[in-house]
Parts: C-alpha cells; sequence; structure tokens
C-alpha cells in the first residue's frame, strides 16, 4: 500500500513522511508536484494521496481526477479551504494537524482500500481451463439432450446445484456427467 505525500513545498511533505514512517508505514513517497503523484500512482497497486489544496502545477481537485481508482485522497488545508471541498470521495483533515489524528485517518483510510482491493479481486471471476470448461459444456450437452433444456436453462440448472451441495460448478458438471455414466 503506496502513500504519496504532496505538498508545493518539498520539506512539508518530507515531514508528513516522516511521521507516517516513525508510525510504521514503509511505503511512502514525498514529493512536491502532481506529475510525480500520478506517475508513482500509476506505477502502485493502489494507496493513498495526502496533498495540499493547492500544487505548482495543479489544484488537488484535478489531481484527483487523474488518480487510478485505487487511490484514496486526504486533503489537508486551512478550514476555509477545506469548505470548498465538495466531493464526498475525498477525506479532509484541517489544518494545523496533529500527528496522531493524521496518522489514524491514514490507517483507516489504507484499510479502506486495502478492502475495496480485496472486494474487487474477488468478484472478477476466476478463469477456468479449458479442461474445467469442458467438463461443464458436456454436463450442460447432456442435460440439453436427456431434458429437452435450453442452454441457459442446463447453465442455470448446474449453477443452482452447485450452490445447493456446496460444490463448485466444475464439481456439479462431474457428478452429473458420472451420474450418467452409471445410469448407462
Amino acid at each position: 500500500m503506496r502513500i504519496i505525500v504532496v505538498f508545493p513545498k518539498l520539506q512539508d511533505a518530507k515531514n508528513l513522511k516522516h511521521v507516517l514512517s516513525r508510525s510504521g508505514f514503509d511505503d511512502v513517497l514525498a514529493c512536491n508536484n502532481a506529475y510525480q503523484v500520478i506517475s508513482a500512482a500509476n506505477d502502485s497497486a493502489g494507496g493513498v494521496v495526502v496533498c495540499g489544496y493547492k500544487l505548482a502545477d495543479m489544484h488537488y481537485s484535478e489531481l484527483f481526477g487523474y488518480l487510478p481508482r485505487e487511490f484514496s485522497m486526504l486533503l489537508v488545508a486551512s478550514p476555509a479551504k477545506l469548505q470548498d471541498c465538495y466531493s464526498q470521495e475525498i477525506v479532509c483533515l484541517a489544518m494545523p494537524i496533529r500527528a496522531q489524528e493524521f496518522v489514524s485517518t491514514v490507517q483507516m483510510m489504507t484499510m479502506d482500500v486495502a478492502r475495496e482491493l480485496k472486494r474487487r479481486t474477488k468478484s472478477k471471476p476466476k478463469q477456468r481451463s479449458e479442461r474445467e470448461q469442458k467438463i461443464i459444456d458436456s454436463a450442460k450437452a447432456l442435460l440439453m439432450e436427456r431434458n429437452q433444456m435450453q442452454e441457459e436453462e442446463a447453465h442455470k440448472y448446474i449453477q443452482k446445484r452447485s450452490m445447493d451441495s456446496g460444490n463448485n460448478l466444475v464439481e456439479t458438471a462431474e457428478m452429473i456427467l458420472a451420474f450418467e455414466r452409471r445410469l448407462s
């Protein structure tokens, strides 16, 4: 989980990087322009960008638009500037910030990003091997032939049996084929 700290004054970014490093964060980068942030974010799996209101080359809201969706943003600015932040997706901290509040906020954000990344990877269907797909297709063909089902009906039947039995789709298709072999 990468944390990128960006402020117009590089020393401000380095100071916050030091606070995070002392608190146990390993992958922390300090920089002073949006170009560096975008480049580093595109080379990372996900993380948090901690930034000021206005950078040398870009406004925080523009930078947010360029970030990959695997990144969250923490805006650190004066209370007056924070009133201009209308995005529900950007977390805000008013200056001056207390170290513990800052670290806790970043910890919360990194946990949220990690949870979201895990959810996204879980939701992607597992790619089946050619052999597994052939087993499922054979079971569907058998059901279509023997029970006069359409392909979609046969697939839903295998899915339903799979959910009911607690087995995966391939195991269920194998059971259907094995049962047919016993009948033949």
